[in-house]
C-alpha cells in the first residue's frame, strides 16, 4: 500500500513540475517603412511623368497647329485611358497575382516617353498619350495594393505616404516642364525618361520584396475580416463613396485647374502672382493627404470623411465672396481639410469589399482621373457660358454632398479583429 502511494505521490510531483506547453502566436505585421516609402516614390516619379503632358499641351499646340479642339481629344485619350484600365487590371491581378507587373508596367510608360518625344505627327501623340496612360493604369492599382501589404495593419497611414507621393509629383511635373523641356523644344522630353528609369529600378526592389518577405506573402494575415458585409450594403457604400469621390474631385478640380484664372480675373493678379497662390492651395492638399490617413486609423475612416466634407463646407460657401488676403487663407484651409478624404476613402473601400484590395483601388484611382478629366472639361464650358466667378459659386455647394456620408454603414476598422 505505501508503494501504491509513494508511486502516486511521484506522479503528481512529476504532473506538476513538468513544463507547461508555450503558446506560441504568429509575429505582427510591422510597418515597412522603406517599402511604403519606395512605392511613395515611385508614385512620385510616375505622377511626374503624367503631369508632364498636360503641361506641354501650349508647346505641342503651337508646334502641331493644334486646335483646342485637338488637345481636348489628346487629354481625353490620356485620361479616358488611364482611367477604364486600371479597375480591370485590378480585378484581374486579385485573381491572378502578377508581382512583375509594376516594374513592366513603369516600362510601358518609359516606352510612352520615349514614343512622345519622337513623335512627329497628331496621330503619334495620340498613340503616345495611349501608350502613358497603359503604364499609369498598371501602376496604381498594383503599388497601393503593395502599400497596404506592408502597412502593418497601419493601413490609412500607408495609403497616404503613397497618395503624398503622387501629389508631389504632379507638383514637381510642371516645372519639370518649364525648365527643361519648353526652353529646349519637344525632343527634350526624352530627358524625363530618366525618372521613369528611376522608378523602374525602384519597383524591382519592391517586387523582390513582395516575391521573397513573408509579411507581403501573407498579405493581410494580420488582420482578418470578423465578417463580410452583405451585397446590398456593399452596393449601397460603394455608391455613397462614388457621390464622395464625384464631389471632392469636381471642387479640387475647380481650383487646381482655374484658381489662377479665377484670381487674375476678380483681383487682378499677374499670371506670376497668381501661380504662388495655386502653390500654396497645392502644398496643402498634400499635407491634408498625409494627415487624412494617420488620424483614420485612430479615429475611424468614417470621422475623417464626416469631417473632410461637412467641416469645409463653410469655408467652401466663403470663398467666392472674400477679398484676396481671406481667399488665400480659404483656399489652404479648404485644401488641408478636403484632401484629408482621399486616403481614408480608398481604405474604407478596400475593407469593406475584402479581397479585392486591386480592383477597389483601380477603381478609386480610375475615378480620380475620370472625374478630374471630365469635370475640368465641365467647368470649363461653364465658365465660358457664366463666368469664372459664378462657377467658384456654384463648386461652393459640393461639399454639402458629404451628407450622403450618414448612409454609410458604420466603419469596417472596428470590425476587424487581429489575430494573435
Amino acid at each position: 500500500m505505501s508503494i501504491i502511494v509513494t508511486l502516486q505521490t511521484a506522479s503528481l510531483a512529476d504532473t506538476q513540475s513538468a513544463p507547461e506547453p508555450i503558446a506560441v502566436t504568429p509575429a505582427a505585421p510591422q510597418f515597412v517603412v522603406r517599402i511604403v516609402g519606395a512605392v511613395a516614390v515611385a508614385h512620385l516619379l510616375n505622377d511626374l511623368i503624367q503631369a508632364v503632358l498636360p503641361a506641354i499641351y501650349p508647346m505641342l499646340k503651337a508646334h502641331y497647329t493644334l486646335t483646342f479642339g485637338q488637345i481636348g481629344w489628346l487629354a481625353m485619350t490620356y485620361q479616358f485611358t488611364a482611367s477604364l484600365l486600371q479597375p480591370w487590371i485590378g480585378l484581374y491581378t486579385d485573381k491572378h497575382p502578377k508581382p512583375w507587373l509594376l516594374p513592366i508596367g513603369m516600362g510601358v510608360t518609359l516606352l510612352g516617353v520615349i514614343c512622345l518625344a519622337l513623335s512627329g505627327s497628331y496621330p503619334m501623340l495620340i498613340g503616345s498619350s495611349v501608350i502613358i496612360g497603359v503604364g499609369s493604369a498598371t501602376f496604381h492599382p498594383e503599388a497601393s495594393r503593395v502599400a497596404r501589404m506592408a502597412s502593418g495593419g497601419r493601413f490609412g497611414t500607408a495609403q497616404s505616404a503613397f497618395q503624398v507621393g503622387g501629389n508631389t509629383g504632379s507638383a514637381i511635373g510642371p516645372l519639370v516642364a518649364s525648365a527643361v523641356i519648353l526652353p529646349f523644344g519637344q525632343t527634350a522630353i526624352g530627358w524625363v525618361a530618366i525618372a521613369a528609369v528611376a522608378a523602374i529600378w525602384v519597383l524591382f526592389g519592391v517586387t523582390r520584396w513582395r516575391l521573397h518577405h513573408p509579411q507581403a506573402k501573407v498579405a493581410v494575415a494580420g488582420l482578418t475580416p470578423a465578417f463580410r458585409y452583405s451585397r446590398g450594403m456593399v452596393i449601397r457604400a460603394l455608391a455613397v463613396i462614388g457621390v464622395l469621390m464625384f464631389a471632392k474631385f469636381i471642387y479640387i478640380g475647380a481650383i487646381t485647374n482655374y484658381f489662377t484664372f479665377y484670381l487674375i480675373e476678380r483681383f487682378g493678379l499677374s499670371v506670376q502672382h497668381s501661380q504662388l497662390y495655386l502653390f500654396c492651395f497645392l502644398a496643402a492638399v498634400a499635407a491634408g493627404t498625409f494627415a487624412g490617413g494617420p488620424v483614420g486609423d485612430r479615429i475611424g475612416r468614417k470621422a475623417v470623411i464626416w469631417v473632410s466634407f461637412l467641416g469645409v463646407a463653410p469655408f467652401a460657401l466663403l470663398l467666392p465672396h472674400a477679398d484676396l488676403f481671406w481667399t488665400a487663407v480659404l483656399a489652404i484651409t479648404i485644401g488641408l481639410i478636403m484632401s484629408s478624404a482621399f486616403a481614408a476613402l480608398v481604405v474604407y473601400a478596400q475593407e469593406i469589399v475584402p479581397g479585392r484590395v486591386g480592383l477597389v483601388s483601380g477603381l478609386m484611382f480610375g475615378l480620380m482621373f475620370g472625374i478630374s478629366g471630365m469635370g475640368a472639361a465641365a467647368l470649363g464650358n461653364l465658365a465660358d457660358i457664366h463666368g469664372i466667378t459664378w462657377v467658384y459659386q456654384f463648386c461652393a455647394y459640393l461639399p454639402l454632398l458629404g451628407l450622403v456620408t450618414a448612409l454609410l454603414p458604420a466603419s469596417p476598422e472596428r470590425r476587424v479583429k487581429p489575430v494573435g
